[in-house]
């Protein structure tokens, strides 16, 4: 999916190509994930290191990302080059977000709700941020990062969902909580509720209550479908900041995952009486 999203080029007249190619690439459906990056972060070599092993025809993939492509050779190659230079604008993408400078930007963007909100009723709302699930292109799509439940889910567009991952990293989310405590949601407690919220929480009471009142239904799927090797196989996401677990977060997980033990003993013992 990912090496399709990157070979379905927009077809850009002329005159979108006379302006700058990173204003023309922002303002390309599906591309409203990204931030701008600044040109003197780009032209630094330093801050480009290791890309050229990553992006064919490095050099003037960067020239068509600065504008100092030759027109010449533009238009014979501007096809394969256009892959090339996305997939370098997403790499440099990436390392940008987590500066200081970055990190700005994308706090911008998640003010205004711009990556959505995440789907779980009891989060109340709660605006996501970009993540990628591996720093290697080609590898995971990018994914929204919920702060309140500690969990990622699938942008609800399919332009949005074929983003490659690595043009996000992933540890932008969790180093722009560490930079901005303050942005970081409460895990649990009440929220002001609106009148929306009010209408939508009597509207889950009304449905857990029918829920209740309904006989419960158990599907078998065989002993591979048994509640232990359910739980057992259950993953779960783990935030990192370039590769380590958060110290809060780990602690958390690790007790969590405690009581989860636990109870998997307690299945254990319950299945071998049966």
């Amino acid at each position: 999916m990912l090496g399709r999203a990157v070979d379905d080029i927009s077809t850009g007249s002329d005159s979108e190509y006379s302006n700058s190619w990173i204003s023309w690439f922002l303002s390309s459906k599906g591309n409203e994930y990204f931030c701008e990056v600044e040109e003197d972060y780009i032209l630094d070599r330093f801050n480009l290191t290791g890309l050229n092993n990553e992006v064919s025809n490095y050099a003037q993939a960067l020239d068509l990302i600065t504008d100092n492509l030759d027109d010449d050779i533009q238009d014979e190659l501007r096809g394969a080059l256009d892959v090339q230079a996305r997939l370098l604008y997403g790499l440099i993408h990436a390392r940008w977000i987590v500066t200081a400078r970055g990190l700005a930007k994308m706090l911008e963007k998640f003010k205004r709700v711009d990556f959505g909100r995440c789907p779980r009723v009891l989060c109340q709302s709660q605006p996501l941020l970009p993540v990628g699930l591996s720093d290697t292109p080609y590898e995971k799509s990018v994914k929204l990062y919920c702060g309140r439940c500690e969990d990622v889910y699938s942008p609800k567009s399919s332009r949005h969902g074929s983003i490659d991952g690595a043009y996000f990293g992933t540890s932008f989310p969790h180093l722009l909580f560490l930079v901005y405590p303050s942005l970081l949601p409460p895990k649990a407690g009440p929220v002001d509720p609106t009148p929306s919220s009010r209408a939508l929480e009597n509207d889950s009471s009304r449905k857990s209550r029918r829920v209740k009142e309904e006989p419960e239904i158990t599907e078998s799927v065989g002993e591979t479908g048994s509640t232990t090797g359910v739980a057992l196989k259950a993953e779960r996401y783990r935030p990192r900041i370039y590769g380590f677990q958060l110290n809060e977060t780990a602690k958390l997980q690790r007790w969590q995952e405690a009581v989860r033990d636990r109870q998997i003993a307690r299945l254990e013992a319950l299945e071998d009486l049966s």
